[in-house]
């Protein structure tokens, strides 16, 4: 049988119905662009409408008769008013076309791809967050990912920047291995690149992770805004402390959040030690504390490198010695301990007597040592006693006798610091890069945010005495004499240096002869000279708790 040809309409009408809906639809297109005001002005009008009558509605029966009342008042006033009718025209037609503009919708929820995110790390995270015995698992693959995640937030790209955590009671948070295991999948799983913070609540059962910025490294050695006896050492997250003080950051003011240590009589942590790596930033904030403590005290130097990072310090006003050789650097150490002695013991008297302390005990003094492991080596090879062990009498009873120490060394010599400078330096640091194992041996606790992806000098974290350990960044204090400086930096630190004072009369320090002269004799002023520690004890006989006064370095 033959196969009979279509109709020609239905042959050849398909172009034209094609295109007759492309002429309906630019129509209507046309039509919704010109009639566009008058539907906002329609779509206000309904909005309008609809809140009247929900306001309406909620209104007491009571009040209904008076607001009817005032409503047809107001009537009357704008009939009778001349203009009155279009001006009324005109704000209702205003109020509707502001009432019914398009709006840009809000975002209640996360998109696919963020869905899928957290997704997957609900998924990740099933293996640790539950066991088999769970009768209504709240981690289950294939479950409800929005029961353990009630909080989160992403970036522009998706990426992460906050999420809340709802874990099971039996999870084990009280065990650092169990965090750590937490803690390194969501850092994996969350995007590396980035430095996370996680806040473990054991109570609720909650964890916090949240993406932090990074801390500034443009902010320069200045003068901060510090009462006496505070020191910054540096700037970390502002919700990790609750003080700000104004900084210069190139050439503008900013406020930022410092880490303040606070010494003097009253401090529950008054030495420091600093530890890093070289090139981590130690002498940099061993030089930020000297300019630091030069604006109301005296300092002194000892560079156990020898690297002559200080040699800006020389002859300052105020820096009683910068030593780098063996034989200085001991005669400023047993010189320190002297002082120390005199100041208790001047102290003591003093308050015997009921007299104030004079001045010249009640201003700082600054220790300052630098890689005292090197001078350590040093002094075995020649046969003369550990530098440290000139420490003892200032890192014991240095409180008292407004007598500050710090001290910076490198993880490879950490096991030649004595154990009196283990136990008394309260105040520490890590600087550069370091291992959780290695920050939690020198700080003694683990920091709850992840290593950052790149280390700058002065970049690490700082815990003072039993307090939590915080982020660093040291504020850029170079040598000022190195030619690899920018000129911003090395003229913010020679800013900060005070000037070469006259010559003072100066109690020489004793040194071995066969060693010479040492490379920065300690001037003291005739008012401070050191006193003989048997004339010191003599003195103090009538006070009985200090007539056994034993000598410099001796064990007290």
């Amino acid at each position: 049988m033959a196969r009979r040809p279509l109709p020609r309409i239905l042959s050849s009408g398909s172009a034209s119905i094609t295109r007759s809906r492309e002429i309906a639809r630019t129509a209507a297109d046309s039509a919704t662009d010109v009639l566009h005001p008058l539907i906002t002005v329609v779509r206000g009008l309904r909005l309008l409408a609809v809140s009247g009558r929900q306001k309406w509605v909620a209104t007491p029966k009571e009040r209904r008769g008076p607001k009817l009342f005032l409503g047809a008042a107001c009537v009357l006033v704008v009939a009778l008013v001349p203009y009155g009718p279009i001006l009324a025209l005109i704000t209702v037609m205003g109020a509707a076309a502001w009432k019914g503009r398009e709006r840009t919708p809000v975002r209640t929820g996360p998109d696919e791809s963020e869905t899928a995110r957290l997704r997957s790390l609900y998924e990740a995270l099933v293996p640790y967050f539950s066991t088999a015995d769970d009768p209504d698992p709240l981690f289950a693959h294939g479950g409800d990912w929005t029961k353990a995640f009630d909080g989160y937030a992403f970036d522009q790209n998706g990426r992460l920047t906050s999420l809340r955590i709802s874990y099971p009671a039996y999870f084990m948070d009280g065990e650092a291995a169990a965090r750590s295991r937490i803690e390194q999948l969501l850092h994996t799983k969350s995007g590396r690149g980035r430095e996370y913070r996680f806040g473990w609540d054991e109570e609720a059962n909650r964890l916090v992770m949240t993406v932090l910025d990074a801390l500034p490294t443009t902010i320069a050695a200045q003068r901060f805004v510090a009462a006496p006896g505070e020191t910054v050492l540096g700037f970390t997250d502002p919700d990790s402390v609750s003080r700000t003080v104004p900084v210069r950051d190139g050439g503008t003011t900013v406020d930022a959040s410092p880490v303040v240590w606070r010494t003097g009589g009253r401090s529950t942590e008054p030495h420091l030690l600093a530890v890093g790596q070289p090139g981590g930033g130690t002498t940099t904030l061993v030089r930020s504390i000297a300019l630091q403590a030069l604006q109301n005290g005296d300092v002194i130097i000892v560079d156990g490198g020898g690297s002559g990072e200080y040699a800006a310090l020389t002859g300052r006003n105020g820096v009683l010695a910068v030593e780098s050789g063996l034989g200085g650097a001991l005669a400023t150490l047993e010189w320190a301990a002297h002082e120390t002695e005199r100041r208790l013991i001047t102290a003591n008297l003093a308050r015997q007597s009921g007299r104030p302390a004079p001045d010249d005990i009640r201003r700082p003094l600054w220790i300052l040592l630098d890689r005292p492991g090197v001078l350590g080596h040093l002094a075995a090879a020649d046969g003369r006693s550990d530098p440290q062990e000139l420490l003892r009498i200032p890192l014991r009873h240095g409180r008292a006798a407004q007598v500050t120490v710090v001290l910076a060394e490198q993880f490879d010599a950490l096991d030649t610091l004595t154990e009196t400078v283990r136990t008394h330096t309260r105040a520490r640091a890590v600087l550069g890069p370091a291992s959780p194992e290695q920050i939690e041996a020198v700080l003694g606790a683990v920091p709850h945010t992840t290593p950052p992806p790149e280390v700058p000098a002065g970049r690490g974290y700082v815990r003072l005495g039993a307090g939590p350990v915080l982020r660093l960044q040291v504020p850029a204090t170079p040598d000022p004499y190195d030619d690899a400086t920018s000129d911003a930096h090395r003229q913010a630190v020679l800013d900060l240096l005070p000037g070469r004072g006259e010559a003072t009369e100066a109690a020489p320090v004793p040194e071995p002869a066969e060693e010479g002269p040492a490379t920065a004799p300690v001037p003291v002023a005739a008012e401070t000279a050191p006193v003989p520690v048997e004339a010191m004890v003599t003195e103090a006989r009538p006070s009985e708790p200090l007539a056994k006064a034993q000598p410099a370095g001796a064990e007290s």
